[in-house]
């Protein structure tokens, strides 16, 4: 068990998680068993991390009888990136993990690059049974012998399947499914089935914008439409994209959401998730919005190549993202393994002044854990400390839109500030002096992000583990993620008023044990 920390702030819950640590012998790779506690300097408490060498981007996220699959690009080799596998977890509450042996390795079409998965429950393509349906992955082939010859038809998409709840995969004999004809950056295909046309849809991103294919049987696939070029930012490659609809919250109409990564560009340099809003008619993906709208995912600086899970349940929309960015992120003086990825968060569309924004929120299984404990109301004129002796929780409350600062330090002065500027109406993440910087000259810097919401007070949700903050303002809105790389944990919290005084409510502290 480890201290729960929650930390209301007119609104604002806070959570915090302490956690005993244990030797890295006891840790388990590929063994089916769970993991008890990874344990080396600034391994997260809170986020999946592999048991051991290099992840990337999350792959086939998909659910079938109570569990939760993660795929993600791995190289079960090195803490740098190398050829490319499919490694595996499950969940079946999106907060504890179950590690599992490879999925897919490459193979003399190449590496296995990021896709989808999907529960082929009709069994259309005839790799199950009407009464086991199959799980069918669509991957990217990269060829990377093709590739150092100076071609543009290296990328091109196969398909496994398996028929023991994503246990073990055959790779179809007839692959690639779908070829290339002359795309150097043509990858990362997301499934799904569209009921209005009666026909699985995958987008795949072509270079400079995202192609719509469909198939009756997920082996024969046929170009429908297109979308992108010239649309929302193009500062980098378009990568790992995802369509699904939303329902407008309160409303009853309905929306089609297309997500596209993008390296580099995004909102603070480097890696960033931009998305569109529009609607899909099983052919063609059509928007509204100007061409030269961004609209972002996450504002922070890590958080890439997010997808959301295929067939959640009760209606959920559920994404999950890598918690790091290609400018540094093979440099991060992490050993044993590299990277993490975001807490599972659900997606909701909302109307605000007048447009439509995708919010996110972290799951409530999150905050089921523990009790509230102590909480209270005042106004803030000076430095007030929130917090003592934690590691690792969730926060989260309401504070009034005036200059503040939250900030999370240690005993070595170290520290990540959290602020606002009311006059030029911004959030930011400060994490020059978090620690270790000296790995990158991209990676001391401060970050920022706009406020969208015009309410008078700023509500905010704050998951912080041992190396990483993900904060969700104003009910998800604007989200920001960044890690760092403390000496010790960040033990303590302070809030900082920087135009007096500074209303902050409901103060509260919980327990919670470290999800390994």
């Amino acid at each position: 068990m480890g201290l729960r920390i929650v930390l209301a702030l007119a609104g604002t819950l806070i959570l915090f998680t302490c956690t005993k640590k244990t030797p890295p012998s006891e840790l388990a790779e590929s063994t089916g068993v769970p993991v008890k506690e990874y344990a080396e300097k600034y391994r997260p408490q809170l986020h999946f991390s592999p048991p051991a060498h290099w992840m990337n981007d999350p792959n086939g996220l998909v659910y079938l009888d109570g569990e939760y699959h993660l795929f993600y690009q791995y190289y079960p080799e090195d803490i740098i990136w190398g050829p490319m596998h499919w490694g595996h977890a499950v969940t079946k509450d999106l907060v504890h993990w179950i590690n599992l042996p490879i999925a897919l390795a490459p193979d003399s079409l190449g590496m296995i690059f990021s896709g989808s998965a999907v529960v082929d429950k009709t069994n259309t393509s005839g790799f199950g049974s009407a009464e086991n349906p199959p799980m069918v992955a669509m991957f990217t082939y990269h060829n990377a012998s093709r590739e150092k010859l100076g071609t543009d038809d290296h990328e091109t998409q196969g398909l496994a399947y398996s028929i023991d709840k994503g246990r073990t995969w055959t790779k179809y004999e007839h692959n690639p499914v779908i070829g290339n004809h002359g795309m150097k950056d043509f990858r990362d295909p997301k499934m799904f089935w569209h009921e209005a046309s009666k026909q699985w849809i995958v987008t795949i991103v072509a270079g400079d914008h995202a192609q719509f294919h469909g198939s009756k049987d997920l082996k024969s696939w046929k170009k429908l439409g297109e979308f992108g070029q010239g649309y929302g930012s193009h500062d980098g490659v378009w990568e790992c994209p995802d369509l699904f609809p939303l329902t407008i919250a309160g409303e009853k109409k309905q929306k089609w959401i297309l997500i596209v990564n993008i390296n580099p560009g995004g909102p603070n340099g480097g890696s960033g998730t931009q998305y569109f809003i529009g609607d899909f008619d099983g052919k063609k993906f059509t928007t509204d919005q100007k061409k030269t709208k961004v609209s972002w995912i996450d504002y922070g600086p890590d958080n890439y190549a997010g997808i959301t899970w295929s067939g959640a349940p009760n209606g959920r929309t559920l994404l999950i993202g890598w918690m790091s960015n290609w400018s540094y992120a093979q440099q991060v003086p992490t050993s044993t393994w590299r990277s993490a990825n975001t807490v599972a968060r659900e997606l909701k569309l909302v109307r605000l002044n007048g447009e439509l924004v995708v919010a996110s929120e972290v799951v409530p299984e999150f905050e089921t854990a523990g009790s509230l404990g102590k909480v209270m109301s005042k106004s803030v004129t000076d430095s007030l400390e929130i917090v003592n002796d934690f590691s690792t929780g969730i926060i989260k409350g309401s504070i009034e839109a005036k200059d503040w600062e939250i900030k999370l330090s240690n005993q070595k002065h170290e520290r990540v500030v959290i602020g606002f500027e009311a006059l030029k109406n911004r959030f930011y993440i400060d994490r020059s002096a978090s620690g270790d910087t000296n790995f990158s000259k991209v990676f001391a810097v401060r970050s920022y992000a706009p406020r969208i919401s015009k309410s008078k007070s700023i509500s905010f949700s704050m998951v912080v583990d041992v190396s990483s903050v993900e904060i969700f303002f104003d009910e998800g809105v604007t989200v920001m993620t960044s890690i760092f790389f403390p000496d010790t944990v960040m033990s303590k919290v302070s809030l900082v008023p920087k135009a007096s005084p500074l209303q902050a409510d409901s103060i509260s502290v919980e327990r919670i044990s470290s999800i390994w």
